[in-house]
């Protein structure tokens, strides 16, 4: 008796919003295959051979591990075993010590704990201290965020000099988000080519012993001034547009509003990778704040900047 089998047609996802040619996909097969790497010198090695860099060169090395994963997922190719803990475990376990331990109370406004002053993390120690408060006192905890990233800690004036009042994170922005792309009048093409001009703020926390009325929406008014310069030095790319996602359950987004962040709506509650609406996530609004007024127009691809 004569047998067939039927051969099921697996949609392999896109990277980063470009394609994927069958081309590229059987390279990634041997790469995976033959070499007896770990998952991330796997993504290292891809990212190598097809080119897949940002703007300063850098490889896009996490990205390529979570498209890995979900080729994997999709059955496509078999990764190793991956690590129970590491820099790219979805949460990272971070070491509390009594150095983020909660503090004396400091009450008043902006004015009492002027200057405010951003400091961008750049040291292994300050990023130790950083992870740590966010592990602590975030809601979310601590995850290695997604693609590209840069951090601060929030510094203010008090009588004993300097004190961390809280920490930010900016990293790269969700890949398709409907209230945005449709305010923006994104096509698909266009957003492929220039989703890099959006940057996320994917954390932000002021110390829950820091009672400063304003602060929050004074440092998010600092930070939109200086972040697309440190980020065009980080990665040659000048962002025209902020973004970020509050749960509607826990926060109401008033500093956002206050410091004159745009509402867009609310997302559907599905994650980064969920193409066939399994994951749940809690529902967010999603926020936005122009950091270029043509922004609209050169993310369009009407004028370039």
């Amino acid at each position: 008796m004569e047998t067939t089998t039927e051969k099921i047609q697996v949609r392999i996802p896109g990277f980063c919003g470009r394609p994927v040619s069958s081309g590229d996909l059987e390279l990634v097969r041997q790469v995976v295959s033959s070499c007896g790497f770990s998952r991330h010198e796997l993504a290292n090695t891809v990212c190598e051979l097809l080119g897949w860099k940002r703007a300063n060169r850098k490889l896009k090395a996490i990205e390529c591990v979570s498209w890995l994963e979900e080729l994997e997922r999709l059955g496509v190719i078999q990764l190793p075993v991956a690590k129970q803990e590491g820099s790219h475990a979805p949460r990272s376990r971070v070491e509390l010590t009594v150095q983020s331990q909660p503090q004396p109370v400091i009450q008043g406004s902006v004015k009492d704990v002027v200057p405010v002053t951003l400091k961008r993390v750049d040291s292994s120690q300050e990023l130790a201290g950083w992870k740590e408060l966010i592990a602590r006192h975030h809601y979310l905890g601590y995850r290695v965020p997604f693609g590209a990233s840069l951090r601060y800690l929030i510094q203010i004036a008090t009588s004993e000099g300097q004190t961390v009042a809280g920490c930010l994170q900016f990293s790269s922005p969700a890949w398709r988000v409907e209230a945005r792309d449709q305010w923006i009048g994104w096509k698909d093409r266009a957003r492929q080519k220039r989703l890099q001009r959006i940057v996320s703020n994917s954390r932000f926390l002021i110390l829950p012993w820091v009672q400063v009325k304003g602060l929050a929406s004074h440092v998010l008014s600092r930070v939109s001034r200086q972040l697309p310069e440190d980020w065009y030095a980080s990665y040659r790319i000048r962002p025209v547009l902020l973004e970020t996602f509050v749960e509607q359950q826990r926060y109401r987004g008033t500093c956002y509003r206050a410091a004159n962040w745009i509402c867009l709506g609310q997302t559907r509650g599905r994650g980064r990778m969920d193409r066939e609406h399994r994951e749940g996530e809690p529902v967010k609004t999603v926020w936005v704040y122009p950091l270029d007024k043509r922004f609209r127009q050169i993310l369009q691809g009407e004028r370039s900047a």
